[in-house]
């Protein structure tokens, strides 16, 4: 079951549904005045892609790191 609290994941849902379920049919969509069809490979297309600087990456590898530790078995 789709997650349809993702306002992009439903419209995903719902281009799935327009098109019985056939992913490609989604794709081969001729629909380009429904205002869904931009969204309707499940990602929002006008979402910038986040930068993150040196620091930040070595900020996040540096959490992940202290996060596989912890899930670790023991």
């Amino acid at each position: 079951m789709p997650d349809l609290t993702n306002p992009v994941k439903a419209i995903r849902a719902k281009c799935l549904d327009c098109c019985c379920g056939q992913q490609n049919e989604v794709k081969l969509c001729p629909a380009k005045d429904c205002p869904c069809w931009p969204f309707r490979f499940g990602k929002n297309p006008y979402r910038q892609k986040r930068e993150l600087t040196e620091e930040q990456r070595a900020a996040a590898r540096e959490r992940m790191q202290k996060l596989r530790l912890l899930q670790k078995p023991r």
